[in-house]
């Protein structure tokens, strides 16, 4: 059985992600990008799907593990019987090729360690050819090659292959030895690439990131959760593009044995837009930079034609497959690749891009017309189209509804353009844009309040609530001393929050969602919460809320979509870009109350 969720770190390069477990097993990683195909996939399945194992021989007393400050280079401790060993794990920043380097140092004593490599291509679906090739071991199949580079360092191991494509070595080390082994993707139709060292690679990683930490301009009370989930974002990022993936995996389910296992592997332009938001007001303008040229390439064409996801490069077909060799996270079947929810229409992902863009050029992004005449032809396509139901902001597989959050964000849009062109001179029809902006505001205020529940609603005509209403305040639809806003906020804490603290995105219904109940609670949801509750002027309970919501990641900083409060645990793909900027945004609020919410209008 894989670890539980919460017992992984991830490694990243900026173009792929690995997760590593707390037993020194490596059971996810794509190569070689985030969206290819796996060549480990124990995490979906077991340890006959690939992995990379390294860890003592024998019984292990206690292992403890850390990143070190400001980087992704993983340090995971082992303590045995014989003594105590540091296997220390990174992804250099890529290059040409991409690399996995595991260095192992004796701390003390002598210690036996094993190493077990289960190469699978294809998500754990093919055995590769194995062969020797000078100094390195490649494992092959199709178009996919894999190098081994190992024993560097000084301290030799022997590796034997076990007939069934299985690599494997026992090697002693004692205090003060290392070594250190180099995995590298390449084409298979290529030579193996020359071999690294790993040392100097290990350094080299830890100073890219250190470099890239020093930037961050955040330096309130909650630097350090706020670090580490901006390194995350980083290396959710896709460099050579600048697109930003929503999480590192697929199929990690939202209930454990259900059927809400969704691939996550591609840029939402929702989620890329807040975790912008998050980078651009922490100091990080090139990534927003980057993200606003990746965002021209991939929606090029009509507005008609407008996705609300995209792959790294742009890609727009994301065909949904299932793998049926595959079990599943603890037995949750089945496991997708692709997303379905390519197709499907949902009007807030033009204000989230239109409020991304705003905040762009209100701190200093460098934008051309071109960016400006995309966002007015978005404007003129939604125009024709606010009017009528969607999918929503939690791509429901039922029927389209009219979802409250997605009229507001609608206004959102016409509300950013006015805003850009009063401040910026653009040129637009802002008369026109604010007759429109108005008749959005009167239509949500008509049809999406309950005046018997003093509350929003999900959708227009039904009394169910929705976390997503608490970003109404938070995007400036409505002032946080609107007497409409705080019986929202009331209405959500009463019927969505769950025994501890943490809230629900809603009450999951198949006549809304299309899928069977169950999931835990949601990690954004719950630091909107904290947001709303800071805006209302309960700092004390704001504060009490985030802290609650800090105790929940894990023993890197880490953070999942959801979390299962009965069985304290981790749910839903991971590590989460939601997540982690829901946490960003949170605590740059709590640490400067008088400070508007990224998601807000600009000064």
């Amino acid at each position: 059985m894989p670890a539980r969720i919460e017992d992984y770190a991830i490694l990243g390069d900026t173009q792929s992600a690995a997760l590593v477990g707390r037993d020194g097993s490596i059971d996810w990683l794509c190569l070689p990008r985030f969206d290819s195909d796996a060549c480990f996939a124990a995490l979906l399945g077991d340890e006959r799907h690939g992995r990379w194992q390294i860890a003592p021989q024998g019984a292990v007393r206690a292992a403890h593990r850390r990143y070190r400050e400001g980087s992704l280079v993983l340090e995971t401790t082992f303590e045995t019987e014989e003594g105590v060993v540091r296997v220390v794990d990174c992804m250099p920043p890529r290059q040409r090729d991409p690399d996995l380097v595991r260095v192992v140092e004796c701390v003390s004593g002598s210690v036996v360690m094993r190493m077990e490599l289960k190469i699978r291509f294809g998500y754990g679906a093919t055995l590769p050819w194995i062969r020797v090739n000078g100094a390195c071991i490649t494992a092959l199949a199709g178009p996919d090659a894999l190098s081994l580079y190992p024993g560097a360092g000084g301290v030799g191991m022997t590796i034997e292959e076990d007939g069934e494509a299985v690599l494997r070595a026992e090697f002693r080390l004692a205090a003060g030895e290392r070594t250190g082994l180099v995995l590298v993707w390449h084409p298979s139709t290529e030579a193996p690439p020359a071999g690294l060292d790993p040392f100097a690679e290990i350094d080299a990683t830890d100073a890219w990131w250190s470099a890239w930490a020093a930037r961050c301009t955040y330096e309130g009370p909650f630097r350090g959760a706020v670090l580490r989930s901006l390194l995350t974002l980083k290396a959710l990022t896709y460099l050579p593009s600048g697109g930003i993936v929503a999480a590192a995996t697929t199929s990690l389910p939202e209930a454990l044995g259900g059927v809400r296992n969704w691939d996550y592997r591609f840029c939402w332009l929702r989620d890329a837009t807040f975790s912008l938001l998050a980078l651009m007001e922490s100091g990080y303008q090139d990534e927003a930079q980057a993200w606003c040229d990746w965002l021209l390439r991939a929606v090029a064409g009509h507005p008609a034609q407008f996705q609300i996801m995209y792959g790294v490069l742009g890609e727009r077909r994301l065909t949904e497959i299932e793998l049926p060799w595959l079990p599943g996270y603890e037995g949750s079947a089945p496991v997708r690749i692709g997303n379905a929810a390519v197709d499907q229409f949902q009007l807030d992902v033009f204000g989230e891009v239109m409020n991304c863009i705003h905040h762009a050029r209100r701190l200093g992004v460098t934008l051309d017309a071109e960016t400006w005449g995309f966002q007015r032809a978005l404007l003129d396509h939604l125009e024709l189209r606010w009017r009528e139901p969607d999918e929503g902001i939690w791509e429901v597989r039922g029927p389209r509804r009219h979802f409250t959050h997605s009229k507001v964000m609608a206004w959102v849009s016409f509300d950013r353009a006015i805003r850009d062109a009063e401040s910026f001179g653009l040129p637009g029809p802002v008369e026109h844009w604010k007759e429109v902006r108005e008749a959005i505001h009167a239509d949500v205020c008509a049809h999406g309040f309950d005046a018997r529940r003093n509350s929003f609603t999900q959708y227009y005509g039904t009394d169910a609530l929705d976390a997503s209403l608490l970003l109404v305040p938070l995007v400036g639809f409505l002032p946080a001393e609107d007497p409409r806003i705080a019986g929202t906020v009331a209405a959500i804490q009463a019927d969505l929050t769950d025994e501890s603290g943490l809230t629900l995105r809603y009450r999951p219904d198949p006549a809304t969602d299309g899928l069977p109940p169950g999931e835990g609670a949601f990690i954004a949801c719950t630091a909107w919460l904290a947001d709303c509750l800071a805006l209302l002027g309960q700092l004390d309970e704001a504060r009490r809320l985030f802290d609650r919501l800090l105790s929940f990641q894990n023993d890197v900083g880490l953070l999942s979509e959801e979390y299962d409060v009965k069985h304290a645990r981790f749910l839903g793909n991971f590590p989460q870009a939601l997540s982690h900027t829901a946490l960003v945004n949170t605590a740059r609020i709590l640490s400067v109350p008088h400070v508007p919410a990224p998601l807000c209008g600009g000064r």
